[in-house]
């Protein structure tokens, strides 16, 4: 399958790639167009917001029920706090900040945000932590600040009972669901076939997803064998995010196997693509093409 592009005017704003006549979103991994950007940069959301881009963050449950953008159970590592972050209130996660000197950024700074969003631009909540952690103060907590929320949020996480329960407090958020992990232990034990069963039956199933997040790995791993996971999902009126592909050297563009990697996948027509490097990809397809 050859890949034309339709660009009149080429950008490298890192928000789409257009091949084939269909249109492929960069998602913004962890708020960043770059990797050198800092992780969950409230500046690269700020960005995203006004260009309309879609982006991703990954929430954590404080003590109080409300969330802190935050990817760790632990504080250490990603900011100058030290413990479980379950065991903070706002007031006192307060105190730390990013370990580059950055205030941390909660679930009320998100809320208020959201209102001035371009309505184009699409944010990911990935919640890290499962049903019972949330308790019902943090689902009071979500219904609170983002039930009438004008940008739309997709809500995605591993707890599938997490989720279904979210979209009955919070019809008005999109739904995402990430089997990959499953899929992949699927494969290993059983086989290509009891992949597509399983899922199948995650599409059909209460979660309702409106996006299915893969692995761009398994995604060409199961097309080189004959099954077409993003068909699949298609067939089922969902869209695909193929996570996470990020250029190694980002100056240089593509080396030979990731075009090769990354062409196979633009063919089999993902929705959006996860990246680290959205600018430098966008800029890297474009000099291919134009080779």
């Amino acid at each position: 399958m050859r890949l034309e592009p339709a660009i009149e005017k080429p950008t490298t704003l890192g928000l789409a790639l257009t091949h084939d006549g269909q249109v492929t979103r960069l998602k913004w991994h962890r708020l960043r167009r770059r990797m050198t950007d800092p992780l969950f940069g409230a500046e690269a959301m700020a960005q995203g917001f006004a260009l309309g881009a879609s982006m991703e963050l990954d929430l954590r449950v404080r003590r109080d029920g409300g969330f802190v953008v935050l990817h760790d159970e632990f504080l250490e590592g990603e900011t100058t706090g030290e413990g479980r972050i379950a065991d903070f209130a706002l007031n006192e996660l307060k105190a730390f900040h990013f370990e580059d000197s950055r205030p941390l950024i909660f679930t009320e700074d998100l809320a208020a945000m959201l209102q001035k969003a371009n309505p184009k631009a699409l944010l990911q909540f990935d919640m890290k932590d499962d049903l019972a952690a949330l308790g019902s103060n943090g689902l009071g907590h979500l219904t609170a600040l983002f039930s009438e929320t004008p940008t739309p949020v997709i809500v995605s996480g591993a707890s599938l009972e997490l989720i279904v329960e979210i979209s009955l407090r919070l019809p008005n958020l999109l739904r995402g669901i990430d089997p990959t992990d499953k899929l992949v232990e699927i494969y290993r034990q059983d086989g290509l076939k009891a992949v597509e069963a399983d899922l199948r039956a995650d599409l059909r199933g209460p979660t309702q997803p409106h996006t299915v997040y893969l692995a761009w790995e398994l995604i060409l791993k199961a097309a080189a064998e004959g099954l077409d996971l993003i068909g699949l999902c298609h067939a089922e009126g969902k869209l695909v995010d193929a996570w996470t592909f990020t250029l190694k050297d980002p100056e240089r563009g593509f080396s030979d196997e990731e075009w090769q990697d990354f062409y196979a996948l633009l063919a089999l027509n993902p929705d959006q693509i996860s990246t680290d490097e959205a600018i430098a990809t966008e800029r890297a397809w474009l000099q291919r093409l134009g080779d």
